[in-house]
């Protein structure tokens, strides 16, 4: 094959590694995929990101530490959300 011939396109694809977060650009987004990753729910990922982005950081984490010592859990999202949804309510009846 001389220097000027086309080469193909997979030939040159195959010389670049994709990197697995091409579509993570911010932290909140970072931090959602990684908390779907912990609970295995990646389906629901979007909802993890948008969790992060518009919930109060110290809630999620309330709600994190609280999954970890709930060891005997079968749907790890369904205890976090519920978690989450009582850290809410305990926030409001504060105020």
């Amino acid at each position: 094959m001389k220097s000027d011939d086309p080469k193909k396109l997979s030939d040159l694809l195959s010389k670049y590694k994709q990197e697995e977060d091409k579509y993570i650009s911010r932290e909140f987004q970072q931090y959602g995929y990684d908390l779907a990753v912990e609970l295995n729910d990646l389906p629901h990922k979007a909802l993890y990101i948008k969790l992060a982005k518009s919930t109060p950081r110290e809630h999620l984490e309330a709600a994190r530490r609280f999954l970890k010592d709930a060891t005997n859990a079968k749907s790890k999202g369904r205890l976090f959300m519920w978690k989450l949804k009582e850290l809410k309510k305990n926030k409001i009846k504060e105020k």
